[in-house]
């Protein structure tokens, strides 16, 4: 045998508890066939010696979003005045809709209004996403077109939606360019494969027929599609099948390929933390306000009852801890319905966690997908509104592994910082960007942490057959580290130097 590729002078930590270290990695087409003494003889096309750098398996982010991330907008992220947002938005090129990101509502000295934005729009219409993707800031013209909303230009969750829809859809060759652009990016941070959460309708929807887009791409890493929970339509399938809704042709989780398929079908229970309209239990501190659920429990209830009998696995947005009751509540009922044996259903985010509702999740078999980096970024904001009892709680670590329970690593790019390594770190040492400690009591080592965003997002993506660790017969995707994490004092600078997806090196840092 012939290798392709052989990898030498490498430390590998290969997520593999049967053979945790390697220093050789032999690759052929695309998948890794073998390691150290099960190679070291064979003759290869090409070796590379990477002079002792440090390997894992590529890191997967359980849920970003591509699109949304790679779309070129007018970025007012960290302006703190209207007069400097609507500075920038004078300048704004085209003669369509101005579109704008990076809004934060929670560090301007007074929140931006429609009738700010009438001064600069000339007649257009401008939507101003926040920085949660919960809420947007819009213009009278837009809400001209919205006649049953009342509001002074500021949106949040449906009412959000209505305003968006009116700017959908964006071209497959406008998404094409924006999912490169990602792609670049994602690749840079050793990240190999994305699940993508939520296309076809929805908050983060760009078109209703943005799959193709992903097929048209044929991007340099994987792709799993969240399809919209919003798509399921009344199926006319035999009632023997005990399917009532479906998508077309009755397609579901596990359709495509290695490099593109079906994942979960995205739900949506509640809104977020920083728009405030994640569901709580108790009000958010200093307030009235508890937040809400997305929709009636009614519409929700079913969608999950549905999207479970029609086979999907489940990936379902619950931050606050009401949202979570519900969910469980819901996926209890299903599976009592229709008993699916490793449904593996996922809680996006999983933001807001009483000790209590651990042992439910352990016991649905359920998958918290969370983005540690929320916490580094936004911890400081976060701590404040639940305070010192609920504070704790927050983007769990420790609790789920003693409860058993798979974490899954993600970023939910672009509302945070999506590099792995900065995520991985905020795990360990549980302090946000100012230095704050924020629920300490949930670190984890840095071990586990790496399983999050190796085997625990390729369990989450039911592709733990094929990814997340450097074992023979796996296909070859990596990452190659210019430090070891399990022995570095600053996890995040830690300089990925190249990412090889399926025994190709799709990205190398300039020397």
């Amino acid at each position: 045998m012939k290798l392709d590729l052989k990898l030498t002078g490498c430390r590998a930590i290969t997520m593999d508890p049967a053979r945790p270290a390697a220093h050789t990695i032999g690759i052929w087409q695309g998948r890794i066939a073998g390691l150290d003494e099960q190679v070291e003889d064979l003759p290869a096309t090409e070796t590379v010696d990477l002079g002792n750098a440090v390997v894992l398996p590529g890191f997967i982010d359980a849920h970003t979003h591509l699109a949304w991330n790679g779309r070129r907008t007018v970025d007012i992220t960290g302006l703190t005045t209207v007069t400097q947002i609507l500075d920038r938005l004078a300048n704004a090129p085209g003669t369509g809709w101005i579109e704008a990101s990076g809004y934060d509502r929670r560090i301007m000295d007074v929140p931006l209004t429609a009738l700010d934005l009438d001064r600069i729009s000339d007649g257009r219409p401008v939507y101003v996403a926040d920085l949660s993707g919960h809420a947007c800031v819009v213009n009278s013209v837009v809400l001209k077109q919205l006649p049953e909303i009342t509001s002074d230009g500021w949106l949040t969750e449906n009412e959000q939606l209505a305003a968006r829809t009116l700017r959908l859809p964006y071209s497959l060759d406008e998404i094409t360019t924006e999912l490169h652009t990602s792609a670049q990016q994602v690749l840079s941070e050793g990240v190999t494969m994305c699940a993508e959460a939520g296309i076809g309708a929805g908050l983060i929807a760009s078109s209703p027929v943005e799959a193709a887009a992903y097929q048209r791409a044929q991007l340099p890493i994987r792709v799993q599609l969240m399809v919209s929970a919003h798509v399921l339509h009344d199926a006319t399938a035999d009632p023997s099948d005990g399917i009532p809704r479906a998508i077309d042709l009755g397609l579901h989780t596990g359709f495509g390929d290695d490099m593109l398929s079906l994942g979960a079908l995205k739900l949506w229970t509640d809104g977020g933390m920083m728009a405030r309209t994640a569901a709580l239990s108790e009000p958010y501190l200093g307030s009235d306000n508890t937040g809400r659920l997305a929709e009636s429990e009614e519409f929700m209830r079913s969608a999950i009852i549905d999207g479970h009998h029609a086979g999907w696995q489940l990936a379902i947005h619950a931050i606050g801890d009401r949202a979570i009751d519900f969910t469980l509540d819901a996926v209890q009922e299903a599976q009592r319905q229709r008993p699916r044996a490793d449904a593996r259903h996922r809680i996006e985010h999983c933001g807001l966690v009483r000790s209590d509702q651990l042992s439910r999740i352990a016991a649905l078999g359920m998958v918290p997908v969370v983005q540690p980096t929320f916490l580094y970024a936004y911890g400081d904001d976060y701590s404040e509104i639940m305070g010192e009892t609920r504070a704790p709680w927050m983007y769990r670590g420790r609790s789920f592994l003693d409860h058993g329970i798979t974490v899954a690593g993600s970023s939910d790019r672009p509302v945070a910082d999506g590099a792995p390594l900065r995520a991985i770190e905020f795990m360990v040492r549980r302090r946000s960007s100012s230095g704050r400690a924020v629920g300490p009591a949930e670190a984890i080592t840095v071990e586990e942490a790496l399983h999050a965003y190796t085997l625990g997002s390729a369990y989450a993506c039911r592709k733990e057959h094929v990814l997340g660790s450097l074992t023979p017969g796996k296909l070859a995707d990596l990452v190659v580290l210019g430090d070891d994490p399990r022995t570095s004092d600053a996890i995040a600078e830690i300089p990925v130097l190249a990412t090889m997806v399926g025994g190709a090196f799709n990205f190398q840092r300039a020397s």
